[in-house]
């Protein structure tokens, strides 16, 4: 799952402008100033990113940078995607 934080953490600095020394995974979504908007926005860009489907129920897991890695490493294991790079 590192590799996944790692991924997670460009994402979010990428859509979000934020400084990666700050997108740690133990970082909070909310510390970061993502709200439930934000959360979509998260969701749809690891989808184009990951060319992967991730269900609208898992926004409830994405509470800081690892649960949404564990969540990203999840689909990508179930074989609904395969990595775009």
């Amino acid at each position: 799952m590192g590799d996944h934080c790692a991924e997670v953490t460009k994402v979010v600095s990428d859509t979000f402008r934020l400084d990666p020394a700050l997108v740690v995974p133990e970082a909070s979504l909310e510390e970061l100033g993502i709200d439930s908007k934000g959360r979509i926005k998260l969701l749809a860009a690891l989808e184009i990113y990951y060319d992967v489907t991730i269900e609208l129920d898992e926004l409830d897991r994405f509470t800081d940078v690892e649960s949404v890695a564990e969540v990203l490493a999840e689909a990508l294991a179930t074989g609904r995607a395969e990595e775009k790079r």
